[in-house]
């Protein structure tokens, strides 16, 4: 499998491309490729997150945990003193960066569940619901976050997938197939899990923008066709 460097050059180079596309073709301001660029590059590490011992688990749930306390400020900020707000932020990314990260390093398997397109999917539409109603991104720009997250992810299992293959040795090392799948299987409960958290995605998420007028924006040359 690749690691953590070249996940992380890979689909931070690739997402930046697309991103400088998107401000070439005017869809999105230079502040907006920016989002996206980083986007892009946390969904490249977002697959690994199922990894006990993975820098993508430590820097994922680091970035929770800052979400969490963000989350505890602004309820603070409506409802308590400035201490009990701090007070609050703190306990908040306590918890989430390290109980939670302990219990979910824990109970998941590498290269299990996470490690499909239904995982990166659910990434993809958990981003277009945190940008919409939690950092208030336009809707177009909510889901090009969300899409960039699942270009990034998919992008991991690719890598992973490549790097089974030994062109020196003439063979496909053991562990081919176990990153690019559909869904995990069997694992019913998991696959469960992930099917009611993108039902759940879908629902919370805003309308989608015209995705085919946007491709033909971005691909002029289709006219001609």
């Amino acid at each position: 499998m690749a690691n953590f460097r070249t996940h992380i050059q890979v689909a931070s180079g690739a997402s930046g491309l697309l991103a400088a596309g998107m401000v070439w073709a005017g869809e999105a301001s230079l502040s907006q490729a920016c989002v996206l660029w980083l986007a892009g590059s946390l969904g490249g590490i977002l697959p690994d997150m199922d990894s006990d011992s993975s820098r993508s688990l430590d820097i994922v749930f680091r970035l929770f945990g800052a979400l969490a306390a963000m989350l505890a400020l602004l309820f603070g900020q409506q409802h308590l003193t400035l201490v009990d707000t701090l007070v609050l932020g703190a306990v908040g990314y306590g918890l989430v960066r390290y109980p939670l990260c302990w219990a979910f390093a824990h109970f998941t398997v590498h290269r299990a569940s996470l490690h499909s397109i239904l995982a990166n999917l659910v990434f993809g539409l958990m981003a277009v619901v945190l940008g919409d109603r939690l950092l208030g991104l336009e809707t177009d720009m909510a889901w090009f976050t969300g899409l960039f997250v699942f270009l990034g992810a998919c992008i991991h299992l690719l890598l992973d997938e490549l790097y089974s293959i030994d062109l020196e040795g003439r063979r496909i090392k053991r562990s081919f197939g176990t990153a690019l799948k559909v869904i995990e299987w069997p694992a019913p409960l998991p696959n469960l899990l992930l099917l009611l958290l993108l039902a759940g995605g879908w629902w919370l998420a805003p309308a989608s923008p015209d995705w085919n007028g946007l491709l033909a924006r971005l691909l002029p040359v289709s006219h001609i066709w």
